[in-house]
């Protein structure tokens, strides 16, 4: 979940995931789970702000249940 919400809002340079890697080894294929992750911190978004989150939602949802 950490990762997912670094990623969300554009990330951070390479070194700072190699050294998460490194202190908090990450589980194989993790970079699959990050929409999944990121779907609450996009509810949340969307029900205070509003826009274009619909869209992201909308889109995380349709790929998860197809």
């Amino acid at each position: 979940m950490d990762i997912a919400m670094t990623k969300l809002f554009g990330g951070f340079e390479k070194e700072f995931y190699d050294s998460y890697n490194y202190h908090y080894p990450l589980v194989k294929n993790w970079q699959t789970r990050l929409d999944i992750c990121n779907l609450y911190p996009l509810l949340v978004h969307a029900n205070l702000f509003g826009g274009n989150y619909y869209n992201q939602i909308h889109s995380i949802l349709k790929s998860v249940t197809q």
